[in-house]
């Protein structure tokens, strides 16, 4: 199954960190925070990936490009015997990326269109965003949303409350979806999402937000499922939250380290 990655945002509100960079590329413990997305869905055995690129995207195409000079300690032998040697070269990262250029104006629901071609056959695929990491376990995810039978399963979590609330009912069943609500106390939607590809029907050809036309229309037919995660769930979206992540990766104890 392919995993969709949103990385083509400008991240506003973290200018300080993204005027020169996608947000997907701020590190968190030396590292993308994108890099540690990427080792949570490995861990469950998901390596085949899908960038959704925009803002800066050459720059993402780069890390990757030249991973192992990025990763590794390198020695590099001169003259007529010139060499690479990659040191402590880590054998587990099996990884197939795919790097979508989605246009750099481009909307959330307009990139997920535009990637259509690369799933393939594929009947299902997740998706997430490119700057939140948590402790998500995406085997019970998956299950979940296969028993629904839903076209669209999201991930409810529970921080701050300017992110996409959901008003859930006493199953998963998914009653309203409202994106960046101003006040509210109910779950909100933490990305982590596994959608069937009939989400096709529902993306249109003008430009249209993911979380604004698609999701709602898809909680008003009944077709939106929710997978409750009480565990840990850290969005990157402002310096102060970048700083809380680097300061657990520091400390040893990083709740989204499950590999």
């Amino acid at each position: 199954m392919k995993v969709v990655i949103l990385c083509g945002g400008k991240g506003a509100r973290l200018h300080e960190e993204t005027e020169f960079r996608p947000k997907p590329m701020v590190p968190v413990g030396g590292r993308p925070i994108l890099w540690h997305i990427l080792k949570i869905y490995s861990h469950y055995g998901y390596r085949d990936f899908i960038l959704c690129l925009g803002y800066r995207g050459e720059i993402i195409k780069e890390y990757f490009r030249n991973y192992w000079w990025h990763a590794c300690d390198v020695t590099l032998r001169f003259g007529r015997k010139a060499a690479v040697k990659f040191h402590d070269r880590p054998e587990n990262e099996d990884w197939r990326i795919t790097f979508a250029e989605t246009g750099e104006q481009a909307q959330t629901a307009d990139r997920v269109r535009k990637i259509k071609h690369y799933l393939g056959d594929d009947p299902e695929f997740m998706l997430t965003y490119g700057d939140g990491v948590g402790d998500v376990d995406l085997a019970a995810l998956l299950k979940h949303h296969r028993k629904s039978g839903k076209i669209c399963t999201i991930t409810a979590v529970h921080p701050p409350g300017r992110f996409g609330e959901l008003t859930l009912s006493g199953s998963s069943h998914v009653n309203t979806f409202n994106e960046k609500p101003q006040t509210g106390n109910g779950y909100i939607n933490g990305g982590f999402m596994v959608f069937s590809r009939r989400i096709f029907g529902y993306l249109p050809e003008t430009p249209a937000m993911l979380e604004t036309g698609p999701l709602k229309r898809l909680a008003r037919e009944g077709q939106l499922n929710a997978y409750r995660h009480d565990g840990f769930w850290q969005p990157m979206d402002t310096q102060q939250e970048l700083t809380l992540l680097n300061q657990l990766w520091e400390s040893g104890h990083a709740p989204w380290k499950i590999w």
